[in-house]
């Protein structure tokens, strides 16, 4: 046993599941004579529902991971060196890509049977933000054991226009610059890398987006189906019941036959007795007749 595969294993678990765990991997580090391990597993704190929905998602679509940090490169590179409009654009895509992540977290977990409401959705959202905002908390958040949601560094609202954040805009009243004659190749070649991070960044929001809507739909589908499923299986179990009924009743009136049968039985064959008897009692009759007939 070591820290990082327990580690592994415990924030994988249900919220629900994991304090429970945790105390057995303690007990049996302590068991192995590893004190130390058992204390810093010991330490280890339950997970909001916010943080193992993150979880979640690094763990069941690992290739959302490697994007949205690039995005978050990307993302950090143009909050230093573009203008406000590009700003606003980049702002728009970060809104969708987190937006898209953070209900692919929440389906994942509804299909773990754990219900997440608007605020822990809300904490999944700024976990992503902080994502994007910096790299210590997208380290954190990709090795998959957050305990709590993570909050984007002060400073970095920036990019997050539709929440009000302010970006220097385009000056209406100042002219464009003139394109220089001679760029310098280090500022052409700047200025191409930000524009592919910034198509890049376009792109996997659109994915996103896209795959956002699939699982949706397909959850919608599934539930239809469900719902169909559970009514033919009700309507079933209806007919099972009355055939069940239907059954109980065609036995209770087999056994009474079988008693009107063995009554029937028991009648004829005393019937054939007290006939057997008479038979017998005629015949000695006839006999003594006869024989007093033949004497006179």
């Amino acid at each position: 046993m070591d820290l990082e595969s327990t580690l592994d294993e415990l924030y994988a678990l249900r919220p629900h599941e994991f304090t429970a765990v945790r105390n057995q991997r303690a007990a049996e580090a302590r068991r192995a004579g590893d004190r130390e391990l058992a204390e810093r597993i010991r330490a280890l704190r339950r997970p909001t529902v916010s943080a193992w929905a993150g979880n979640m998602l690094v763990r069941k679509e690992p290739d959302k991971v490697r994007p949205l940090i690039s995005l978050g490169e990307g993302l950090r590179e143009a909050h230093r060196n573009l203008d406000g409009e590009q700003l606003r654009e980049l702002g728009r895509q970060q809104h969708l890509l987190v937006g898209a992540l953070a209900r692919e977290a929440r389906q994942l977990a509804a299909e773990e049977g754990q219900s997440v409401g608007e605020a822990a959705f809300h904490e999944i959202e700024a976990t992503l933000h902080a994502v994007l905002a910096d790299p210590e908390a997208a380290r954190q958040w990709a090795a998959g054991h957050l305990d709590r949601p993570l909050n984007a560094p002060v400073g970095f609202t920036g990019l997050e226009a539709s929440a009000g954040a302010t970006v220097r805009p385009a000056s209406p009243d100042r002219p464009e610059p003139r394109p220089e004659p001679s760029p310098e190749p280090a500022e052409d070649a700047g200025a191409r890398r930000r524009r592919e991070k910034l198509d890049d960044a376009r792109q996997e929001a659109e994915d996103a987006e896209r795959q956002a809507r699939e699982r949706e739909q397909a959850h919608e589908e599934a539930s239809a189906a469900l719902e169909r499923s559970q009514a033919a299986l009700d309507g079933i179990s209806e007919r099972v019941a009355a055939l069940a009924q239907e059954l109980d009743e065609a036995r209770e009136r087999q056994r009474r036959a079988e008693r009107e049968v063995r009554d029937a039985r028991d009648e004829a064959s005393r019937a054939s007795r007290a006939a057997r008897d008479a038979r017998r009692r005629a015949d000695r009759a006839a006999t003594v007749a006869e024989r007093l007939g033949g004497g006179s």
